[in-house]
């Protein structure tokens, strides 16, 4: 996998995660002050967890991806026999 392809699928992971911390940072100077503070609190622990969960999935996709080429350089591709 090229360095081009890696850094697409890295951003395909925390997409997400960064368009909700550009939310979060809105919601502390637009929400309302009675809800300000539990709003971005809220946001913040999922930004954490959105971040943890995709790093997660972005290895496995990752080691997925890798073995897939490897096997195609081994000629283990999803050929079928003839």
């Amino acid at each position: 996998m090229d360095a081009e392809n890696k850094d697409l699928l890295r951003l395909k992971f925390y997409r997400v995660a960064l368009h909700l911390a550009a939310l979060t940072a809105m919601a502390l100077f637009f929400a309302p002050e009675p809800y300000r503070l539990p709003v971005v609190l809220v946001m913040i622990l999922l930004v954490v967890y959105l971040a943890i969960t995709f790093r997660r999935k972005y290895r496995e996709t990752r080691a997925w991806l890798y073995e897939q080429a490897d096997d195609e350089k081994e000629g283990k591709g999803d050929k079928k026999p003839q």
